[in-house]
């Protein structure tokens, strides 16, 4: 089925606003030895250049999803946009590792209420069925392909010009999009009429998400039966508990708990926690693994994943058509068992490397899965949803997503912390990558497991 031209426009710019929160999460990947060098940041707290960004990111997604339904979704759309534009521009203009951790968590706020924004607008402009599967298909592509895409514009980005203008691109491209969007997406007039915001569940569950990342990015170095770690593990539980004693109480709810009622739903977004942990934690550490154990500059760091999004690409473009003659499940399946295959590779890396013999075979197979997988996920948890929850499904479905990769980061880097010990030598380096990679190779047969016998074939 064919998609109009005001569409296609429309997609462009969506896809566009997507890519940049996407780049983000992953373009300082390569960058990270030489922000450490510039700004004095420690070990212990680089991965919280990461962290601090999907921490905040996936913590206020459900907000900005329901903010969107409530308050007009091009509205919020704008607003996310102007703000992650603002604060990338202030990220490159740090000057200390503090306010670089300030700054990037804001920028990720400013995600939270961008990205649900603009898949909700994608949900409600192209029709359930064959347009929006390629619709989809496109945001998969971006979603998934901004990844790697930011690794190897960060390498060449980081060397020719310097970190700083990793995040100072987004600021032409920024303008650029929000002239597009006032121009071409037309305001919205389905937003509910009742502009009540469950602004305690919200306080709730972001609170709840920020103590269990924090937590367990602080387990390894502390130590799991520290009372510290314990009282803010505990912290989280109660608040998350209490956030569903909330919503299945309050009048408006922020997530109608009935929405989980939906089994393609719950495992939609299931499935995207342990996948995202794995995926997203193999590009922070491959990244390192290439610059620190191999020596390579940042620009041959992000050459090495240029047969990523090219691959990626290509998969999800034809993706629709595999959906249709083999369905949801079954693609879900392979695109699960590919990146655990290609994962578990990298835990045979040596420290005498070759690129084309330990790295590119994984560079492949992972792609290739990502590209059936996301589409599948994505389209068992937004299908069959009312138009009016539509910013509430992509909230939930990018909280899983970013939560998952807030969560990931935070395990495999303390699992590496652990297997390292206190050496610093490439040999205890290599042990701490290989933990995990073993870590988010499991992570990876637990979404296999949700694929096999949590999601099931949906109704023609």
């Amino acid at each position: 089925m064919g998609i109009a031209k005001n569409k296609i426009i429309v997609l462009v710019l969506l896809a566009l606003t997507q890519f940049l929160v996407v780049l983000d999460s992953s373009i300082v990947n390569v960058a990270l030895p030489a922000i450490k060098e510039s700004l004095g940041f420690t070990d212990a707290s680089l991965q919280w250049i990461l962290t601090a960004y999907v921490l905040t990111f996936g913590g206020f997604l459900l907000l900005g999803g329901r903010a969107a339904d409530l308050y007009g979704r091009r509205k919020v759309l704008v607003i996310g946009l102007s703000g992650f534009t603002l604060t990338s521009l202030l990220i490159g203009l740090s000057q200390s590792s503090e306010s670089f951790i300030v700054l990037r968590a804001l920028q990720g706020l400013t995600a939270a209420f961008m990205s649900p924004a603009a898949m909700s607008v994608l949900l409600t402009t192209f029709n359930e069925g064959a347009e929006r599967t390629r619709a989809l298909s496109v945001w998969t592509i971006v979603a998934a392909g901004g990844g790697a895409a930011g690794v190897l514009l960060g390498g060449i980005i980081t060397q020719l010009f310097g970190w700083h203008w990793d995040f100072f691109i987004n600021v032409p491209i920024g303008i650029l999009a929000v002239i597009g969007i006032m121009k071409y997406v037309p305001a919205h007039a389905k937003e509910e009429s009742d502009k009540n915001l469950d602004l305690p569940g919200a306080a709730l569950i972001t609170s709840g998400l920020i103590a269990l990342v924090y937590a367990i990015s602080q387990a390894p170095e502390a130590g799991i039966a520290d009372p510290y770690v314990l009282l803010t593990l505990l912290s989280a539980v109660i608040l998350i508990a209490a956030f569903i004693y909330n919503e299945s109480r309050v009048r408006h709810p922020l997530v109608p708990l009935s929405v989980f009622r939906l089994r393609n739903v719950s495992g939609g977004n299931l499935i995207m926690i342990p996948a995202m942990a794995g995926m997203l934690g193999m590009f922070y550490f491959i990244s390192l693994y290439l610059q620190n154990i191999l020596h390579f500059s940042p620009i041959q760091s992000g050459l090495a994943f240029l047969p990523f999004p090219i691959i990626l690409g290509i998969v999800s473009w034809n993706a629709p058509k595999l959906v249709d003659r083999f369905g949801i499940k079954k693609l879900l399946i392979v695109g699960t068992i590919l990146p655990t295959i290609g994962i578990g590779l990298f835990t045979l890396l040596p420290l005498q490397g070759s690129y084309i013999v330990n790295i590119l075979p994984s560079i492949i197979l992972i792609p290739t899965g990502m590209g059936l997988f996301f589409l599948s996920a994505i389209l068992a948890a937004t299908s069959g949803v009312p138009a009016r929850e539509s910013g509430l499904v992509s909230g939930l479905i990018n909280t899983s997503q970013q939560v998952g990769g807030a969560l990931g980061i935070a395990v495999l880097a303390g699992v590496a912390a652990f297997a390292t010990g206190t050496s610093t030598g490439p040999e205890a380096q290599l042990a701490g990558f290989h933990a995990a990679f073993m870590a988010a190779t499991l992570l990876m047969i637990g979404a296999l497991a949700i694929a096999l016998f949590v999601i099931k074939v949906p109704k023609k």
